[in-house]
């Protein structure tokens, strides 16, 4: 068979002709990848071929090239890399001339893999011409289609390849993109590719935008383009424009007064949706920057130092302007819109909410009149978009401002939950969802919470959409009155649901009791269920161990039918039953904590049914296990008899090193057993720190569970005690060595992880020094003292360290000064640095400030 056969057959709608074909092709390039990647280009290139095989050439020359997955990528560089020049000399001029394609189609496909090359060999300083190439097409270029292909792989290019490898270029680039997406420009088609192309380079030109002049003829080029006669154009230069605001928020002024304010205002009345959608847009992402600036300025007021980036309040001044288009556009609702199609109205409503929280208070009488006017219409549309409105504006102004609207506006809300027509109960489930979340203080148990519950409960047995709102709204409802009880629910006797809870939860588990799970309602309804029993008090116990009974019940029947399932949506919904069915037991186990005793042999019984009947599904794995960690937590030494059990299926998670995730919480079960067991754990230890060593050392394990392996070290120790000294040396050395990692200050995602590696290694750190502190074996800690303490230095000189890494390290500091009250760490213990950390700071938190205070009264009674 042919390359042109094969390629065809790999687009055959018949599936064994499909598969053949592409494991076929699989197989040429492991048995000889050079061979196969010539072959592939020769095929883009050949204009004789047909289009459809010269597409399928070019898409398999890409994902040769190129991978989601960084371990697959980091392969396909370097296998790209070894090619021998020759081969690769002929697939780069061969891509290059497919750019020129008279055929629009295969221009677009040699643009990606011109990209796909590009972004391996770049960031290597290979093929250095590439660049002058493609800006050489651009502009000395009469052929049409050249330039729109050229144009297209500048753009891939700059999408995929860091900032920083192309800055050098950045002017030719621009220079070559704005080029093309000039109004001067004669095909639209040049200039909507252009327009791409500066939208993927927007990030690395920078310096060009710190420059007035060259930032002015950018900011003309796009404006001019919102108005280009080609509608495609306009909503790449409005995307163009909402990319601009999140860049370069502070050299907007000029450009809002000039033009922007009156452009997107226009756009968003605009007939065609996909420009009206992206003018929206850019006033939902001025408010996210003005909400973020406002942020940051509170911040730096607590130190009273100025904000980085002021403000300069450019919704509060559009907001005469742009409220009444969008108030509108929340009318231009779609009898069936599909819940997951993005529209105008949708849109519209969550820049309204935006809106409400960057402007605060001035949202209120800019958008009352509306919902007085609109919210009794005959028009479903004005009284939707009214109620629409009114949930909208429930988060940003003071809620004192709020509370009186939301007392006038509740009867009539709750009394909307029977309209007539189904968008209308939809977004007033939403709307009270949004009241008890944000503003449960205006809700008044004696006037409000009947009338509230009954019109919640009723929407149960309505459309799955309004159903997923009730269940929303009852689960605020739970959350945010348990806020207002005493911190532990036990304490309190009763609350204000406590009459309705019998009737609450059997609503909602008749709700969880069906097969279908269309908008996401029967998920929705286990939530609320874990909502209520994590807020039980005391009087509605016997609810929430009824509860467990019933979802036990379900758990047993699920595992029974097991077997049957054939079909991969059957499984999907089988994955997701156990995991919500999981979650209420969870909450269960936490809620009723030494009180699940009895039903404790069923539980592990059926949860160890559901780790063998998971088989890898890991996410069903995630929640089996974190029934355990709660079960174990709750019965502390009570859970021993299960652990044998247990630990043959706690040793393959640990060691399923790509399951991030998996092994991740299989790591914080050993710190949950740990905890729980305490000194009987001893004898698991060996085999725990054995495995956790395993990890560290393994290079496909994610960095972030090695941070957890380390907090865990510091479980073991403090539930073992003086039995943790085999281990002792090791450990310290791994926590020394970890500790000397030091942050590169431009690479903010190396920053964030060694923020997060401090604090494992400082909770490690703590309960090994607690865990020996008050022993006869304390002693042990003095060789390691001048690391930890270092460690403390480094963490608390740290600009940029994270309130509890501060408080960490004074809890730390004070309990190694607490090991030794006899001066064995006198000298260490009087360093400058230390005295200096412990005198009291200005805008340090209170619990801060008090483990300070105690750390200091530890290192003073040490060096006395």
């Amino acid at each position: 068979m042919n390359a042109s056969e094969l390629l065809s057959n790999t687009l055959s709608p018949d599936t064994t002709t499909r598969e053949n074909a592409t494991q076929q092709l699989e197989n040429a390039s492991r048995e000889n990848y050079p061979a196969y990647m010539v072959m592939l280009s020769s095929e883009l290139a050949n204009e004789n071929s047909p289009i459809h095989v010269r597409n399928a050439a070019g898409l398999a020359l890409k994902n040769a090239l190129s991978a989601r997955e960084s371990a697959r990528q980091s392969d396909y560089a370097n296998r790209w890399l070894a090619l021998d020049n020759e081969s690769k000399g002929k697939i780069k001029q061969e891509s290059l001339m497919s750019l020129a394609s008279p055929l629009p189609r295969a221009g677009a496909v040699a643009a990606q893999v011109v990209a796909a090359i590009a972004s391996v060999e770049l960031p290597h300083d290979q093929w250095p011409e590439l660049v002058e190439l493609l800006l050489g097409f651009v502009n000395n270029s009469d052929n049409t289609n050249l330039k729109i292909s050229t144009l297209q792989a500048i753009g891939f290019i700059c999408e995929s390849i860091k900032p920083e490898i192309l800055s050098l270029r950045s002017n030719e680039i621009l220079t070559a993109v704005i080029h093309g997406a000039r109004k001067e420009e004669p095909s639209s088609e040049v200039q909507l590719a252009a327009i791409h192309a500066l939208f993927n380079s927007l990030e690395f030109v920078r310096d060009n935008f710190e420059r007035e002049g060259e930032r002015n003829y950018i900011m003309q080029v796009v404006c001019e383009a919102t108005q280009n006669p080609s509608v495609s154009v306009q909503v790449g230069a409005f995307e163009c424009l909402v990319k601009i605001m999140a860049l370069y928020y502070d050299k907007m002024a000029f450009y809002m007064e000039q033009a922007l304010f009156g452009l997107t205002v226009m756009g968003m009345k605009h007939n065609d949706e996909r420009v009206a959608l992206q003018a929206v847009e850019f006033w939902t992402t001025v408010c996210e920057e003005e909400i973020e600036l406002a942020h940051e300025a509170r911040e730096a007021a607590e130190y009273g130092e100025p904000p980085e980036i002021e403000s300069k309040f450019f919704a509060k001044v559009a907001l005469p302007e742009v409220i009444p288009v969008l108030l509108t556009l929340l009318t231009h609702q779609e009898e069936d819109a599909d819940e997951d199609e993005w529209n105008v109205s949708m849109s519209a409503g969550t820049c309204l909410s935006f809106l409400a929280q960057a402007v605060t208070d001035a949202i209120v009488p800019a958008v009352i009149p509306f919902i007085e006017a609109h919210i009794k219409s005959q028009d479903w549309h004005q009284r939707e978009a009214a109620v629409m409105t009114f949930g909208s504006i429930l988060d940003g102004p003071d809620p004192q401002q709020l509370t009186p609207l939301v007392n006038q506006a509740l009867p009539l809300l709750i009394d909307m939950m029977n309209d007539s027509d189904i968008h209308v109960k939809d977004t007033t489930a939403w709307t009270l969802g949004r009241i008890c979340d944000l503003l449960i203080v205006t809700i008044k148990p004696d006037v409000h919470l009947h009338p509230l519950i009954s019109a919640l409960v009723n929407g149960l047995q309505d459309n799955p959409r309004i159903v997923t709102n009730c269940c929303w709204a009852l689960m605020n409802l739970a959350d945010q009155l348990g806020l207002y009880l005493d911190d532990d629910a036990e304490a309190a006797p009763s609350g204000p649901l406590s009459p309705y809870y019998d009737g609450v939860v059997n609503a909602l588990l008749r709700v969880t009791d069906t097969t279908t799970n269309e908008s996401n309602f029967r998920t929705s309804a286990y939530e609320a269920i874990t909502s209520y029993a994590t807020h039980a008090t005391s009087d509605v116990i016997p609810v929430v161990q009824n509860t467990v009974v019933t979802i036990l019940s379900r758990m047993e029947q699920l595992l029974g039918i097991h077997n049957q399932i054939l079909g991969v949506d059957d499984r999907n919904n089988w994955n997701e039953l156990q995991s919500n069915l999981c979650s209420v037991v969870i909450s269960v186990i936490r809620r009723l904590n030494e009180g699940i005793q009895p039903m404790a042999d069923r539980i592990m019984t059926l949860v160890l049914q559901l780790i063998q009947a998971a088989g890898k599904t890991s996410t069903v794995l995630e929640d089996a296990f974190l029934v355990v960690g709660s079960l174990a937590s709750a019965l502390e030494q009570g859970f021993l008899p299960y652990i044998q059990a247990f630990l043959p299926s706690l040793y393959p998670a640990l060691k399923a090193h790509e399951d991030t995730q998996l092994c991740m919480v299989a790591v914080g079960i050993i710190g949950d057993i740990s905890r729980a067991l305490g000194d009987q754990s001893a004898q698991y230890a060996s085999a725990f720190m054995s495995v956790l060593l395993e990890n560290l050392q393994s290079d496909v394990l994610n960095r972030n569970v090695k941070i957890s392996i380390l907090s865990c070290f510091g479980d073991i120790a403090l539930a073992i005690g003086t039995a943790f000294e085999p281990y002792l040396d090791t450990t310290m050395g791994v926590l020394r060595q970890a500790g000397a990692v030091q942050p590169n200050p431009l690479d903010f995602d190396l920053v964030d992880y060694v923020a997060q590696l401090r604090e494992g290694i400082l909770e490690a750190y703590t309960g090994v020094v607690t865990g020996l502190k008050n022993t006869d074996q304390v002693a042990l800690l003095l060789p390691h003292s001048p690391s930890i303490l270092e460690l403390i230095q480094r963490c608390l000189a740290d600009d940029e360290r994270s309130e509890s890494v501060v408080k960490l390290s004074f809890g730390l500091l004070g309990d190694l000064a607490d090991c030794f009250p006899n001066g064995q760490l006198k000298q260490a213990l009087l360093s400058e640095w230390i005295a200096s950390e412990l005198r009291s700071k200005r805008g340090m938190p209170p619990e801060t400030k008090k483990t300070m205070r105690w750390a200091r009264e530890m290192v003073k009674r040490a060096t006395a």
